[in-house]
């Protein structure tokens, strides 16, 4: 089984998909770091030097084009699902969960790391929130295609496998 997580970041795809890949002895894949393998180069890197076009096409090529083990959980990057036809492949090729959480939760969350992303580095709690605010509502209606959607606020790897293997 693929299980393809996605959200917005800060939800804890990559945390949790690590540790629940461990719990059903699958293999984990996130999509990001197998961009910065591909393009020799950070996210952020790339996108200052080819723009969000250019970025967003490799993306698609990337995650469609991925030699995937049978049993994986892929963690998507952020965006991944609200481009292209992405979310209508991610469901055809595996089961979807969306990790939903509110603006000012991933606003805490992103709070302490923000100096890695460089949307938030240089934004303080409200202007984060209102931004994520704004994203959610945009990425919402293709989040919101998932085949599971999950409350991220306390959600552990042992409560996500439960969640997964009920619904399939």
């Amino acid at each position: 089984m693929k299980i393809f997580l996605i959200g917005f970041m800060g939800c804890g795809k990559s945390t949790l998909g690590r540790k629940l890949a461990t719990k059903l002895g699958y293999d984990f894949i996130d999509l990001d770091h197998q961009i910065e393998k591909l393009v020799g180069m950070s996210i952020g890197a790339y996108f200052a030097a080819n723009g969000e076009a250019a970025f967003r096409e490799f993306e698609r090529k990337t995650l469609q084009e991925f030699n995937y083990p049978s049993n994986c959980v892929v963690a998507t990057g952020g965006g991944a699902p609200c481009y292209f036809d992405n979310m209508a492949w991610i469901n055809k090729n595996g089961t979807s969960v969306y990790i939903e959480m509110s603006a000012a939760a991933l606003a805490r969350r992103l709070e302490s790391g923000k100096e890695k992303r460089p949307l938030l580095k240089d934004m303080d709690q409200e202007e984060m929130t209102s931004f994520i605010e704004k994203k959610l509502e945009e990425r919402n209606p293709f989040y919101l295609q998932a085949g599971l959607k999950v409350n991220g606020i306390s959600l552990t790897p042992d409560d996500l496998r439960a969640l997964i293997l009920a619904a399939v």
